[in-house]
């Protein structure tokens, strides 16, 4: 279903000259002015809202050891586990990329204001990945496993479309509908016969707009239930800018 929303702004009468059509192939501009007559301007929004069809987490695990090679050996067995358990649902490797890894020192810094040097603990190494699926009923069922495979990082799910632009195919015509009818609207209000469009161009937003949906990490030791998790829907605004020329 969508949603029109509308801004609207009104040049200053400019009188232009006549100039040819002009169609720009391969672009989003479309320009035709064949008449003098002052120019309006507005913009036509509209969102289409959608049950997404993918689903982006994050896993990862942290690991401190004495040393910075211990520490990256622990951290490397244990990420080893974490993706077998997202391969062993049915997730593909393409669609599991490493986020990122971090080496670093750690010191405790409590009670040195004797002005003794903080005492070194060790390195710890966090490792991430992001996992993308298609299966939005399985987000939870994901979870769980990642946390019993030992991942200690867990963030996400993000929803999104695969194909957000699809989704706004029926958005345009609707767009342009709206458009021409209020152009005609201002058209009638300011004494002039009609319009005569003079450009298009699209700008827009896609993927989920609305805030991201809060997965309840409620793991009862005593209950098999997955982690629930609601995809709602997401958002996908297209908006087209518009010129018309008034016409006498």
């Amino acid at each position: 279903m969508t949603k029109q929303m509308f801004a609207v702004m009104a040049t200053g009468l400019a009188l232009m000259a006549a100039t040819p059509a002009l169609a720009q192939q391969g672009g989003s501009t479309v320009t035709a002015a064949t008449t003098q007559g002052p120019i309006l301007s507005f913009a036509v929004s509209e969102e289409v809202r959608s049950r997404p069809d993918q689903a982006t987490v994050g896993a990862g695990v942290t690991t401190t050891a004495p040393t910075a090679v211990e520490s990256m050996r622990a951290n490397a067995a244990a990420m080893d586990k974490l993706i077998a358990a997202v391969k062993a649902r049915g997730i593909k490797a393409e669609d599991i990329q490493t986020s990122g890894i971090n080496l670093s020192p750690q010191y405790d810094y409590n009670n040195r204001g004797d002005g003794q040097p903080p005492r070194f603990l060790g390195y710890q190494v966090s490792n991430s990945v992001r996992v993308t699926t298609s299966k939005i009923e399985d987000i939870g069922p994901l979870l769980d496993a990642l946390v019993a495979a030992g991942g200690t990082n867990i963030d996400g799910p993000s929803f999104g479309m695969k194909d957000p632009d699809a989704q706004l195919v029926g958005a345009r015509g609707t767009a342009i509908k709206a458009a021409e009818a209020k152009a005609q609207d201002y058209a009638r209000l300011a004494g002039f016969r009609g319009v005569e469009l003079v450009s298009i161009s699209e700008g827009g937003s896609f993927g989920p707009q609305p805030p991201m949906p809060m997965v309840r990490m409620a793991m009862d030791a005593g209950s098999a239930k997955a982690t629930p998790v609601e995809p709602g829907r997401v958002a996908n605004t297209l908006t087209l800018n518009f010129q018309y020329r008034l016409v006498k």
